[in-house]
């Protein structure tokens, strides 16, 4: 039996199967880990938690953390598993997600981390607090109203002073500008330009693109 198996049983809420690992685990500490398959919720199951979990002060210290953090924002909606242990191993403490209305799974997940620095080595890393986050670009994707796509000018592909400065002040000005580099004027055009910047009278200009 390994840490692995008690986590993953944990993770999966299979309390047949978790009984079964801890069977011959010390009474509070078997009962304990049973306990917190059914731990999950909003900030009443950190109370419970405290009756049903062993008087230990890292226990308690734990939960009293949670407690704070969730009084801090008043404003967030907190749902609390102490039985999900999913992440990296390098974690030493609080580990989250951040989910957001419309994605199948959470847009963030991150966790603390305290100590990692030191084992890449006193002239590499420091040991010291830490935390950290990774985005999920397909869930940002799937929940981020699709923003209309704003015509753009197509400029040509030059390294001549006053062609890139009229690029600038277009951009500058807010306007999409896309230069088209030498050998790629039949590509589809994926910005829907309408204008095109031209060269009038020794002039940079921008003229409407007729269809």
């Amino acid at each position: 039996m390994t840490r692995g198996e008690v986590y993953a049983a944990l993770a999966s809420k299979n309390s047949a199967l978790l009984a079964e690992l801890v069977k011959n685990f010390p009474a509070d500490i078997q009962s304990g880990l049973i306990s917190l398959i059914d731990l999950y919720g909003d900030a009443s199951v950190l109370t419970k938690a405290l009756q049903e979990l062993p008087a230990k002060p890292q226990i308690q210290l734990a939960i009293e953390q949670l407690k704070w953090l969730s009084d801090q924002l008043p404003q967030v909606t907190f749902q609390f598993d102490l039985a999900d242990a999913r992440g990296y191993a390098y974690y030493s403490g609080l580990r989250f997600a951040i989910y957001a209305k419309g994605a199948s799974d959470a847009v963030i997940r991150g966790g603390r981390y305290d100590g990692v620095g030191a084992a890449f080595g006193h002239e590499i890393g420091r040991d010291r607090p830490a935390v950290g986050f990774s985005l999920d670009l397909k869930q940002w994707v799937g929940v981020v109203p699709e923003l209309s796509l704003k015509a753009a000018i197509r400029a040509p592909w030059g390294t001549r002073t006053d062609l890139r400065n009229a690029i600038t002040k277009l951009r500058q000005q807010g306007e999409t500008v896309v230069c088209i580099l030498p050998g790629h004027n039949s590509e589809i055009d994926e910005f829907q330009c309408d204008r095109e910047l031209l060269e009038l009278a020794g002039q940079w200009v921008v003229k409407v693109i007729e269809k």
